[in-house]
């Protein structure tokens, strides 16, 4: 009977070297595999080329490389480039590369489908298969960094988890992703190029910020009233909008680091003058900026974007009490990869 390879991808450096000396070889052999593995991101055993054959064979013997592949890769008119990744396992997720002037930047996914249920999102209508192991966002990661360099000759420079799923309903595998990204046995990354996106789960922010990480975070707020909150973001309901603001007072208090709120305007549902007076009093109790984000429909059409009044009188009425506000224009619109639109259409 066929025994079940391990993923060699789950094994830290020191349960590698310990794998090598119970074979009976030297502790750095576990070293090189490590740095195969994670620094030049091999996809198989017969990559090692500094590694006899023998040592390949027997890797091959009793270990697998779960890697990914790049499905599809779809190019946008204004350079964004998504991907359709497929999983050791066949399952898909779609990550995406955003290029500007300037830099580089990897939208990458954290679970198959999403844990919550915003209403506004495609990602939230495919249930949630799995979440996703740490080499496999690593991975994501990897693959654009590679293309940044193919197609526009520099090195991937930030990182934005805001592709399918919920990052901190996988908040373990996340953190050790970054922890291999930003390694410089890894990709040697910035922390602080690398923001976490999260629609809200109070206990986890917390969690973070006692953990005292160095990435960034991002917010998907999208009203700072509650009962406007739970009718497009339900599990508002579980975590109402004070519980929210604890977490985050809790987070500037430890990590010093200014929050950003994602915020969509849309047409009928918070676009009134009541509506950016709650963020402006949200915004007050900790240093924080706004990013009004582009709507992108997703095919039903219950949501549409708001007039231009209406995203006007937020940039208003946030500069006039002093707080930060960007208005972002989607990209990747006509290959379904801007905000909200990762759905696995393909």
């Amino acid at each position: 009977m066929e025994t079940k390879k391990r993923d060699i991808r789950a094994l830290d450096k020191t349960q590698l070297r310990d794998f090598f000396v119970a074979e009976g070889d030297k502790a750095f052999r576990g070293n090189q595999v490590y740095e195969w593995l994670w620094n030049k991101g091999a996809h198989s055993f017969d990559d090692m080329t500094n590694i006899s054959k023998e040592t390949r064979q027997m890797l091959d013997d009793n270990f697998v490389i779960n890697h990914i592949e790049v499905d599809q890769m779809q190019r946008s008119n204004d350079g964004t480039i998504k991907n359709a990744v497929r999983l050791h396992d066949g399952l898909i997720v779609e990550s995406v590369l955003i290029p500007t002037a300037t830099r580089t930047t990897a939208c990458v996914s954290s679970q198959v489908g999403c844990s919550l249920d915003c209403k506004f999102c495609a990602t939230a209508r495919l249930k949630r298969m799995r979440n996703l192991n740490p080499d496999e966002i690593f991975d994501q990661v990897k693959a654009i960094d590679n293309e940044s360099r193919l197609y526009f000759n520099r090195p991937l420079s930030n990182i934005v988890f805001m592709g399918m799923g919920e990052p901190l309903m996988n908040y373990n595998n996340v953190l050790k992703a970054i922890d291999k990204i930003t390694s410089p046995e890894g990709l040697g990354m910035s922390p602080k190029r690398i923001t976490v996106s999260t629609s809200g789960v109070p206990k986890m922010i917390k969690k973070m910020a006692d953990e005292a990480v160095k990435f960034k975070l991002a917010v998907s707020l999208h009203s700072a009233i509650d009962e406007v909150r739970t009718s497009i973001m339900p599990f508002n309901a579980t975590f109402p909008l004070k519980d929210l603001r604890e977490a985050l007072e809790h987070w500037y208090a430890k990590t010093k680091n200014r929050i950003t709120y994602e915020y969509v305007v849309w047409k009928g549902v918070n676009d009134k003058q009541k509506d950016v007076d709650a963020l402006v009093q949200f915004c007050k109790f900790a240093p924080s900026k706004v990013n009004l984000i582009e709507y992108n429909p997703i095919d039903d059409g219950d949501f549409q974007q708001a007039n231009e009044e209406a995203i006007q009188m937020y940039i208003n009425t946030l500069e006039r009490n002093n707080i930060t506000v960007t208005v972002r224009r989607s990209r990747g619109k006509d290959i379904d990869a801007a905000c909200g639109q990762l759905a696995n259409k393909s």
